[in-house]
């Protein structure tokens, strides 16, 4: 450590110097000085530009995405139902998923500087799953509330997200709840 400083202290004199004689001479132009900045030491500015990297938010994937095969039809048929835009989730998070353009049918989701690239996958139980493989991301969006989990740590990562719709059923759900099918009393299979 004590040898680096060093060496940047020499590589700065030598800078310093060579700056203070082009500009006494008076024929500094711009390329010299560029010449003057490329002899600085190139240590600090590695370890800098490392520091400012990780403050940065993560880039969206496929920043430069390949457009991708087409859906099949059945998937098409649930992107057709995904619920856009920024929702709010309990805990004070927020998730907002937009349209992949280039890819029509997928969708980039954005939660807490991560992003996630997801695909409409077929769902048994009637509600609407998206994945991203990758990542591990799967979003289910069921008609009252949505939730994102993460497969590969199988852990909940956002729940009770609501899109404006999603909010209108819960608050109806509140006022009329569903019949119970296994409390006896009402004969549903007649009504």
């Amino acid at each position: 450590m004590k040898c680096m400083i060093s060496q940047a202290w020499v590589c700065g004199l030598l800078c310093l110097t060579a700056g203070s004689v082009l500009a006494q001479s008076g024929s500094a132009t711009p390329a010299d000085t560029s010449r003057s900045r490329a002899t600085a030491p190139a240590k600090p500015a590695v370890h800098k530009a490392r520091h400012d990297t990780a403050k940065k938010p993560a880039a969206a994937p496929l920043a430069a995405a390949e457009v991708l095969p087409p859906l099949e039809p059945e998937l098409v048929a649930v992107a057709e139902q995904v619920h856009l835009g920024q929702m709010k989730c309990e805990l004070g998070q927020t998730v907002i998923i937009t349209n992949d353009e280039k890819s029509p049918g997928r969708f980039y989701m954005h939660h807490q500087r991560q992003t996630y690239h997801l695909t409409p996958v077929v769902s048994k139980t009637g509600a609407l799953r998206l994945e991203d493989a990758q990542k591990g991301a799967v979003w289910i969006q069921l008609s009252n509330k949505s939730m994102l989990m993460n497969s590969q740590l199988g852990q909940r990562l956002a729940d009770e997200c609501q899109s404006p719709a999603q909010a209108a059923v819960a608050q109806a759900m509140k006022l009329a709840p569903p019949i119970n099918l296994l409390e006896g009393g009402r004969d549903v299979a007649r009504q």
